[in-house]
């Protein structure tokens, strides 16, 4: 049997589960089983594959049957220029996340030197992705799950900045002392409707406290909002993102807690993602 025709066969096995780019995840499939790069094996279609071969890459298209993020299989997925170590304790970092960390790095190009906060850091992409760009930028991330801080201290040192980031297991109500010129928040901003109509994939596979905000989503994001004024300095900023319909209610929340938004990030579907907000002088 060649590669071609055990493609074939995975994608037949992911299209009769409806698993959705039934093509593209077999072939991702079967490059992880292999080892081998996707354009590997598209490059050798008729290339041959042992059976003790086949019996592990069925077992992988079993698995992406019951629904198992690609992503979870293979234990990792790429974000802005890198590739991140995850697993079923961080939340999978999403392409729309990377308007975020673009947002900044235009904001701050001129900025040398700045000490950034990540709250909710999970697998560490947005910080790590930051301090990648920026040599002389210092960082702290903090997370409730000590196992989110465990996969984002790996996820450090495999890009060797470990040395440049703090890592604090808590929670945002205990930080308190370090007056940052950012803060950066990937908070759980879905509400209780949207988290049980969930597909499978995203629920079954990823941490609950990093997807569900509360019964309207933004009871972490008001908590962001209220203890970064005490932590950023004056005239710092917030980037955060946020769920789908939520502008309106964050924006209130920003005012009444003396910020003034500067920025309004549109993702690929054109809804309000990311808000980018200054703490103003009272």
């Amino acid at each position: 049997m060649n590669y071609r025709t055990i493609i074939n066969k995975g994608t037949s096995l992911l299209r009769k589960n409806f698993i959705s780019q039934a093509v593209l995840d077999a072939e991702l499939l079967l490059s992880i089983s292999l080892n081998k790069t996707r354009e590997e094996i598209l490059l050798n279609l008729e290339r041959q594959i042992s059976q003790e071969e086949v019996k592990k890459y069925i077992n992988l298209i079993k698995r992406r049957n019951k629904c198992e993020p690609v992503s979870q299989i293979s234990g990792k997925k790429f974000f802005w220029k890198h590739e991140f170590k995850v697993n079923k304790n961080v939340l999978t970092p999403r392409y729309e996340t990377e308007l975020l960390v673009e947002e900044i790095l235009e904001i701050f190009k001129y900025k040398n030197c700045i000490n950034l906060l990540d709250i909710g850091i999970g697998s560490g992409c947005i910080i790590i992705s930051l301090l990648k760009e920026k040599s002389k930028w210092k960082g702290t991330g903090i997370d409730i799950s000590n196992l989110a801080i465990k996969m984002a201290k790996t996820n450090a040192k495999i890009q060797h900045i470990e040395n440049r980031i703090k890592f604090i297991n808590s929670d945002i109500d205990n930080i308190y002392n370090n007056k940052y010129d950012l803060i950066v928040s990937n908070p759980p901003y879905i509400d209780k409707i949207g988290y049980n109509n969930l597909d499978l994939s995203v629920k079954g596979y990823e941490p609950s406290e990093a997807l569900f905000g509360g019964n309207n989503g933004t009871i972490i994001i008001e908590k962001v909002i209220k203890q970064s004024k005490f932590i950023l300095k004056n005239n710092g900023l917030l980037a955060m993102e946020i769920g789908q319909g939520q502008y309106f209610k964050v924006s209130e929340i920003l005012k009444k807690n003396y910020f003034r938004i500067s920025k309004v990030i549109k993702d690929y579907q054109k809804i309000k993602r990311c808000i980018i907000a200054r703490k103003v002088n009272r």
